[in-house]
């Protein structure tokens, strides 16, 4: 759904200045038609979610290059569901590739057979979250006071206007308001571009090493496609391609292994050791920052009974006391829990196991 933005042009080589606020689905693929005689490429711009099973089993590789964690974990299990054992072309191979910096890699999924992006979720970091105690009071980095108008005052003061990311105007009274805190708290280093990039997650990309990411894919795509050469992921081979240009150039391939508690492609639940007295609540709230869960919207549920639902409204209103009550009020020690997200379209199983 991306429209090409200006700083879009020093990373790439598809768009041009004349391309700016067009979207890039349809300029890539324009621009592809035209240098490569006899390809056929169809844009879309929209969400991969709004795609049902019957659109991907038409492909037979899937090539992501996506920008975000959560829409790889969508596809990941989008793909792992599609795999029925009695038809040989519902696996379709997935090829994934991500840049930050310098840095990127690029891997190849066989659903249910090799290690998932599910299975590798603890490699993806989730984004350190402030406390909001510390945003309104306490601010100590320039990015605390950016997050303090991001989130505290733009809704104090404009809450009846969404937030456009996108849009300058936005972006500016952020920036104004983030630098006037600054000063009050003698924080320097607050600007526009961190401005930007605090609100908009903004990862550094390089285009070199986009250009190898990108190359590593489509190597693979090949082999996969033509049979020419083994392809990582194969049963005998590495299915994990790092790559680092911080210091000279290094890659390295590695197995990462498949996981029997993955939620996605194991069959076992993910073992995690908590607190019997900490709250719901807190628990709720570590999902988030857990490296295997990364979980903003969770519902959670035993066999037996509703812990806490997100939505809708009445069932969240119901199951709202728990949140106040501790973990060895509700559960067992351990006891299976179902976990859920809006976000993803599978349940995650935790045994959760007290800390003696």
């Amino acid at each position: 759904m991306d429209t090409i933005d200006v700083s879009n042009l020093n990373r790439q080589f598809l768009f041009r200045a004349s391309d700016v606020g067009k979207y890039k689905a349809e300029v890539a693929a324009a621009f592809v038609e035209k240098r490569v005689k006899g390809v056929k490429i169809t844009p879309y711009c929209g969400k991969i979610q709004d795609k049902d099973d019957d659109y991907y089993m038409q492909f037979n590789i899937v090539v992501c290059g996506l920008d975000s964690v959560e829409a790889r974990r969508w596809i990941n299990a989008t793909l792992v569901g599609l795999v029925d054992p009695e038809i040989v072309d519902s696996l379709k191979p997935l090829v994934d590739g991500g840049t930050e910096g310098f840095k990127g890699q690029a891997k190849v999924i066989l659903p249910t057979i090799t290690s998932c992006i599910e299975c590798q979720l603890d490699m993806h970091a989730p984004r350190a979250a402030v406390p909001l105690c510390t945003l309104a009071t306490i601010p100590r980095q320039p990015q605390h006071c950016i997050e303090w108008a991001h989130i505290i005052a733009w809704e104090e003061e404009r809450k009846d206007i969404t937030l456009d990311t996108d849009d300058p105007e936005h972006i500016t009274w952020l920036y104004q308001k983030a630098l006037a805190r600054a000063q009050e708290f003698n924080i320097p280093g607050v600007t526009y571009s961190m401005t930007q990039g605090v609100v908009k997650n903004i990862i550094p990309a390089i285009a070199s090493t986009n250009a190898i990411v990108a190359a590593a894919c489509c190597n693979e795509a090949f082999k996969i496609a033509t049979g020419t050469n083994p392809f990582l992921g194969n049963p005998e081979s590495n299915n994990y391609m790092m790559y680092s240009g911080d210091d000279s150039i290094y890659t390295y391939t590695f197995e990462h292994q498949k996981k029997d508690d993955c939620p996605v492609c194991g069959n076992l639940a993910k073992e995690v050791e908590v607190d019997g007295n900490r709250t719901l609540q807190e628990f709720v709230e570590s999902l988030a920052e857990r490296p295997e869960a990364q979980l903003k919207k969770p519902t959670i549920r035993t066999e037996e009974k509703s812990l806490y639902y997100q939505s809708p409204p009445s069932l969240e209103k119901q199951t709202r006391p728990n949140l106040k009550k501790k973990l060895n009020e509700l559960v067992s020690d351990g006891e299976e829990i179902a976990v859920s997200d809006p976000a993803f379209q599978i349940d995650f199983k935790f045994k959760l196991v007290f800390k003696k």
